[in-house]
């Protein structure tokens, strides 16, 4: 079975990075350790996103380690905003153009600053959302945040 690729695939595909999809069973929403389970990759290497907004009103995809919270005041000071909050479930697909539980920080559709958590650098490979329920990406965290122009900074409590 061929699987189709995603926003995200085609985004690392024009920047010539490599990386490798990684497709498991899921119909529904799970968190971002569970997903790790179900598709095998350790959820110490799994990164989740969380979409933030700021008082400016302007939106930031927030990257942290699947087993960890996001520190919001952290993640405000790394945006220079004087707070950020989670937007809301039902806003997901409206902002981001991805489900709950498959937001990937790479190919959303309204204009979002990435922010990565420092920990990401002390791996050689990580995991991230396809950009859908059902598929990660494993790839070289150095390629995520110089595709994605991310700052790196730490934003987890």
């Amino acid at each position: 079975m061929v699987e189709q690729k995603t926003n995200a695939m085609r985004i690392l595909d024009k920047a010539k990075i490599g990386y490798e999809p990684i497709f498991y069973e899921c119909d529904e929403f799970v968190d971002a350790v569970s997903a790790s389970e179900h598709s095998g990759t350790p959820p110490e290497l799994t990164y989740k996103t969380i979409i933030v907004q700021g008082k400016s009103e302007r939106y930031y995809a927030v990257v942290v380690p699947s087993e960890k919270e996001i520190d919001l005041k952290k993640a405000a000071k790394a945006v220079g905003e004087k707070s950020v909050e989670p937007i809301h479930v039902k806003d997901i697909n409206r902002i981001t153009g991805y489900v709950r539980g498959g937001c990937s920080p790479l190919g959303i559709k309204r204009r979002c600053d990435v922010i990565i958590d420092t920990s990401i650098m002390k791996y050689e490979q990580i995991f991230i959302s396809g950009g859908r329920l059902g598929c990660s990406l494993r790839l070289d965290p150095k390629d995520l945040v110089r595709v994605s122009s991310a700052t790196v900074e730490d934003v987890v409590l």
